[in-house]
């Protein structure tokens, strides 16, 4: 099951998403050793159904996306961490060739890069434009070429870990994570993936959370 000799764990946050959870987790390839569910306080039980899985679930009780990976990340083991939604729309099937890529091209980090899109319905309109916004602030404000800065599905060796200062608790860590990797000169590259329709029901507070991420990169950028 190893992939060229390296164990590979899967991280992935997760809240309320009972009927997502079990379709990710039944959707990870053979070679994922290590599959990693933090459980963010859901209510209807998704934590438990991830357990039933052979998933090792992690309670994270400070409520965000940031804090669920802050928890996440730290526990894995495998020498290669990936990452999905708990929601359906990361695609778990590509993990076995984008470690390929990460070995043959000797890369340190991989984004997925979910555009252009595959499916326009797996992202409403106004998902699209968040996202074209906040990559074109990206580019303004640290002059990084990022194509999609807010994707949630990356792959990376575990040894960059303990070099990367993360502070989100919340959406923003998408972005940070690029840009510390990045910062530290760490071999980065994008690639394109597929970005599957959510299951259940959407958690991202547009308008809020938007603003959470603009705001994030102005201060982050002022503290540098």
């Amino acid at each position: 099951r190893l992939i060229q000799g390296h164990r590979i764990s899967v991280v992935i946050p997760c809240y309320n998403e009972d009927e997502g959870i079990r379709k990710v987790l039944q959707a990870l390839p053979a070679s994922v050793d290590e599959r990693i569910v933090v459980d963010n306080n859901s209510t209807n039980g998704a934590g438990d159904i991830a357990r039933s899985l052979g998933a090792t679930v992690l309670l994270e009780r400070r409520q965000g996306y940031g804090f669920a990976y802050r928890a996440g990340l730290p526990a894995a083991t495998g020498d290669i961490i990936a990452t999905l939604d708990g929601d359906g729309t990361y695609p778990a099937e590509v993990i076995p060739a984008l470690v390929t890529t990460l070995l043959a091209e000797e890369l340190d980090f991989i984004s997925g890069c979910r555009f252009p899109l595959h499916n326009p319905r797996a992202m409403p309109p106004s998902n699209q434009i968040g996202n074209f916004l906040l990559t074109a602030a990206t580019a303004v404000l640290y002059g990084k070429g990022i194509k999609d800065s807010q994707s949630g599905m990356w792959l990376f060796r575990r040894s960059l870990l303990a070099s990367l200062a993360l502070t989100s608790g919340g959406m923003p860590l998408s972005e940070e994570i690029k840009l510390e990797v990045i910062k530290h000169g760490f071999r980065f590259r994008e690639v394109h993936i597929p970005y599957h329709e959510r299951i259940g029901e959407a958690k991202l507070r547009k308008w809020k959370d938007g603003w959470e991420n603009l705001i994030f990169l102005i201060r982050k950028r002022w503290s540098h």
